[in-house]
């Protein structure tokens, strides 16, 4: 170990912060909030490039492997090799995205689409969730690039688009996944390079994207016993899926072993209906969250759960807990009942939870942020 950090000596910090500099410069057009904000991760990827093709193989400057994956116009990922001398054996750094959430300007007291420095600090959005590590492990990739350090292991650094929004798939991890070029990766232990904290991660939970749209009838306010009120409706079916979930997701004794900061949880976090008065029962509305489940759980499991969930409500739906001496979610006069169609999305990822699994329970899996 002393050899090897010998030979590849400090990351260089003017390379560093010039090149976060140019990434974070892009941050404004890599916010990810569809249909409204779409990210170009080629603009990340441009700079990335720049930094590493002069010692790839792509150039004749250098050992590296640089392979340019577009699912989608504009929205790339980057996967980037640096061999090794004995065969099978892998080391490989995944999940620094190059999107980012996004920022509104009027709520930050510096500029977020630029990066600045104060002290110690550097500022803007994206340094550490997760434009920062596209930074760093472009300097460390760069570093062995220009070193040709003989290592027996081949190193992989995985860039990839569209981690902070699922709206759309197969453009990032799981498209890569899908394709198989991320299978031999489990050959050796993989670090998941994202996390927005200031230590070290050993394992986090994945995410099941939902929607429940539950449908009533529209009606006047003043008469809301000739309505089917979707929006308590909707709130008394999410109170008995999520007390559902947490008797059959408890937390699990594994998630201490293994520092989870919380167990798995399923919660809503945006809620949309049509416009109207306020005076006016809206027929429809939907509320959209996500499950975090832990490794120690099975999604298929959960989804099937998650929509017995939703189904056996549905036939019991009078049997839900109402609102007031005039709330009801059946009208039998009209043969009308109120309704909840879900909608639960994976990444289509079973082979990569499987690998996730995998490097779990054999090696670290592990996050850095520094």
């Amino acid at each position: 170990m002393a050899d090897i950090e010998q030979v590849l000596g400090d990351l260089n910090k003017d390379s560093f912060v010039s090149l976060l500099t140019n990434i974070i410069g892009e941050s404004r057009y890599v916010q990810n909030n569809p249909p409204e904000l779409i990210p170009e991760e080629d603009r990340v990827v441009t700079h990335v490039l720049n930094s590493l093709l002069p010692y790839s193989t792509t150039t004749g400057g250098g050992p590296l492997i640089v392979n340019h994956v577009s699912y989608f116009p504009k929205r790339g990922n980057l996967i980037v090799e640096y061999p090794g001398t004995e065969q099978g054996k892998i080391l490989s750094f995944v999940g620094m995205h190059m999107d980012v959430v996004t920022a509104n300007p009027s709520d930050w007291e510096f500029d977020p689409f630029s990066l600045s420095i104060d002290g110690e600090k550097l500022r803007g959005r994206g340094t550490t969730d997760c434009l920062g590590h596209v930074a760093l492990v472009t300097e460390l990739m760069k570093k062995l690039g220009e070193t040709k350090l003989e290592l027996k292991s081949t190193v992989v650094a995985v860039f990839i688009a569209s981690e902070e929004n699922s709206s759309i798939t197969g453009v990032g991890v799981d498209a890569l996944v899908k394709d198989g070029l991320l299978n031999k990766l489990k050959g050796g232990p993989l670090f998941w390079i994202d996390t927005a904290d200031k230590q070290p991660c050993i394992g986090t939970g994945g995410m099941i994207p939902w929607k429940l749209h539950f449908t009533g009838k529209l009606f006047h306010s003043g008469l809301p016993h000739k309505a089917i009120n979707p929006l308590e409706l909707g709130m008394e079916a999410l109170k008995e899926i999520q007390s559902r979930f947490y008797r059959d997701f408890p937390p699990h004794e594994e998630e201490q072993v293994y520092g989870f900061a919380t167990p798995s949880t399923m919660k809503p976090t945006q809620w949309s209906y049509p416009e109207g008065g306020i005076n006016q029962i809206p027929a429809e509305c939907t509320i959209s969250g996500d499950v975090r489940l832990t490794p120690f759980y099975s999604v298929i499991d959960a989804m099937k759960k998650l929509q017995e969930y939703v189904d056996e409500i549905n036939e019991n739906i009078e049997k839900l807990d109402t609102r007031g001496p005039v709330s009801k979610y059946v009208l039998p006069e009209e043969n009308l009942r109120g309704r909840c169609l879900s909608c639960f999305v994976t990444l289509d990822l079973p082979c990569f939870w499987d690998l996730i699994i995998f490097v779990l329970k054999n090696y670290f899996f592990v996050c850095y942020s520094h």
